[in-house]
């Protein structure tokens, strides 16, 4: 990799191959065994050299990457959606940096800016699985980020939850991992989704057998390989969700009310935070104001749910309160290096629980609402960060 000065990529190593040759024809009078050396390291440098005009663009990503990573570490905001995309671009929130406001690597777009005063670099990932754990990937191994905050829409698969709502699951599990199993198969496992029981008008056999859920391969950084099925965000990270504090013209302090809920008998608990979440978008106004809710359960799959029976069995036999296509990706990619990964999820429809209307149109409301829990999130962080820093260079 050849590196550059602020002012652009320094000479090539093609222009200074004479040097090179005129030295190390010199040296042979002088060590014997090196004789053979010359033509090899020429061989060499004449490869590298002839390789890097085949992608010119990549020495001006490589040095504009080079200084981005000079500003220090940045948080890296991840959405999949366009529209999810669009609320931040349309919010003011995020401020392009004038010196290189963005990169663009691998086909995707990478912006370089800030939010209330932290390092961001945000990218739209584009949607499922591959998509976003390719861009989390980039983000981790090209860019200096401290950590991956992603927010986006999500169905909902937990019946007291409702449109506009952000969940902060605690969990998350990739729920579209299979093995499709023989019919009439004996049963392996407690949970499993057997198609019989879903016949009409009464349940029975049905040709298509049964999918068992499988966990997933989970590579780290110094450990052993281990099977999992559910993925944590970084706890130090989802602590700082729960003590989230707002800006309503100006600071306020944590209210929150904490209800215990007994679900499957898994006591969850949810945070209603007093956060300012928008109610109304330009079509439609929701009847309550939307909630915050923290600490409940994840899924994702490369699909899109849209059915009623799968929305209960999701919630029934995992306890998922939210359906996405990315998250699970996210959590999983940042969790092998070790890299603090948070999740905001807003509620744009019922994953097919609603009965007569499409709820397409409160997307975006679900998107911004989403989005102003992730700046605050972010906000908090980059204080706590400023506090730390101060408190260690008085000490």
């Amino acid at each position: 990799m050849l590196q550059g000065s602020e002012h652009g990529p320094i000479q090539s190593s093609s222009s200074r191959l004479p040097a090179v040759a005129m030295e190390l024809s010199a040296s042979r009078t002088r060590c014997p065994t090196m004789q053979a050396l010359p033509l090899l390291l020429l061989f060499l440098l004449a490869a590298s050299s002839m390789a890097l005009p085949v992608q010119p663009a990549m020495d001006r990503v490589r040095w504009q990457v080079e200084k981005a990573n000079r500003r220090g570490p940045s948080i890296g905001l991840v959405m999949s959606d366009v529209d999810e995309a669009t609320a931040l671009q349309s919010s003011g929130y995020f401020r392009p940096w004038h010196v290189l406001p963005f990169v663009d690597l691998y086909g995707r777009r990478f912006h370089i800016g800030s939010i209330r005063g932290v390092n961001v670099i945000y990218a739209l990932t584009g949607q499922r699985r591959l998509n976003a754990a390719v861009t989390v990937q980039t983000l981790i191994d090209v860019f200096s980020v401290s950590g991956i905050v992603h927010y986006g829409t999500a169905g909902s698969s937990n019946d007291s939850m409702s449109f506009g709502d952000v969940s902060v699951p605690k969990f998350v599990a990739y729920t579209g991992a299979w093995t499709w199993k023989k019919f009439r198969s004996s049963k392996e496992s407690a949970t499993e989704l057997r198609f019989g029981e879903y016949n009409v008008p009464n349940g029975g056999e049905n040709l298509l057998g049964a999918l068992k859920f499988r966990n997933e391969e989970l590579y780290s950084v110094g450990k052993p390989m281990k099977e999992v099925f559910w993925l944590p965000v970084d706890s130090a990270w989802f602590k700082i969700a729960e003590e989230l504090k707002v800006r309503d013209g100006i600071r306020m302090p944590v209210w929150c009310l904490c209800l215990i809920i007994y679900i499957q008998k898994v006591v969850v608990i949810v945070k209603f935070l007093k956060v300012k979440l928008e109610r109304c978008n330009d079509t439609f106004c929701l009847p309550t104001t939307p909630k915050v809710v923290c600490g409940l359960k994840g899924s994702s799959a490369d699909m899109f749910l849209d059915n009623a029976e799968y929305r209960k069995f999701l919630f029934r036999e995992f306890g998922v309160s939210t359906v996405d296509e990315e998250s699970a990706a996210v959590v999983m990619t940042t969790t092998s290096p070790g890299v603090p990964v948070i999740v905001f999820r807003g509620v744009s429809d019922l994953a097919g629980g609603e009965p007569t209307w499409s709820s397409t149109s409160l997307m975006n409301l679900a998107s911004i609402n989403a989005l102003k829990v992730a700046v605050e999130f972010i906000a908090t962080v980059g204080k706590q960060k400023s506090t730390t820093l101060a408190q260690s260079t008085n000490n």
